[in-house]
């Protein structure tokens, strides 16, 4: 009986410790993810810096920037729809800068009716944020150029239509022409808390299941 007792005893207890370990690491990871989601919003709000010259995804994600040149009057435009204004499109539109850069900048949305509608080139000044979107999936159907829609942001496609480096800046005030701004969000995947709700609640239930299990050894044996 004993020998019995210190085999449950020790199986359960070790599945108490791996199942509470895990739910441990995964508050650490939503520490490290709050972090992340702190400085991306930081970010976000500080005052705009000139372009950088090289900008990469792991330093200048969301970076506030502001930049002057003016609009080509190319576009491509991505399938969206918003809570507030319904099903639309996010207008790419190619920017050539001051020093002779040619970038994207996302201006906004617009609604469906509005796709077609005229937007002249010419000069402007945009304040917003570089962004690196994550927003193309393996079930995101391929874009349509000849109708110039995109069903998601994928930068290298849409800088080869538009003839721009594949560098976005997410304009953050307006820039005309009807186009209503969608500032940029800091946008991270955070679980954590679930999934460390979860591996703490199988711990329990492993803990009542090995006091349930000694229990019937008990009263078996007595």
């Amino acid at each position: 009986m004993m020998r019995q007792i210190l085999f449950v005893l020790v199986v359960g207890l070790c599945g108490i410790a791996v199942l509470t370990g895990f739910g441990l690491w995964q508050l650490q990871r939503l520490e490290w993810k709050e972090g992340l989601i702190a400085e991306a919003e930081a970010m976000i709000v500080l005052d705009p810096v000139p372009l950088p010259v090289a900008p990469g995804p792991a330093r200048d994600r969301y970076r506030a920037v502001e930049v002057e040149g003016r609009f080509t009057g190319a576009e491509a435009h991505v399938l969206t729809s918003t809570r507030e204004w319904g099903p639309g499109f996010l207008v790419i539109a190619a920017f050539l800068t001051a020093d002779g850069r040619p970038i994207m900048v996302e201006r906004g949305y617009v609604p469906e009716t509005a796709k077609t509608a005229p937007r002249p080139p010419g000069p402007a000044r945009v304040t917003g944020n570089l962004h690196w979107p994550e927003d193309i999936t393996s079930a995101t159907p391929a874009p349509d150029p000849a109708r110039g829609i995109w069903f998601g942001r994928d930068l290298d496609s849409l800088a080869a239509h538009l003839g721009t480096e594949p560098i976005l800046v997410v304009a953050r005030s307006p820039t005309g022409q009807g186009v209503q701004p969608v500032p940029v969000t800091a946008v991270f995947r955070n679980n954590h808390l679930g999934y460390a709700v979860q591996w703490f609640g199988l711990a329990i239930v492993w803990a009542g299941m090995t006091l349930a299990y000694l229990w019937r050894i008990t009263r078996r044996e007595g």
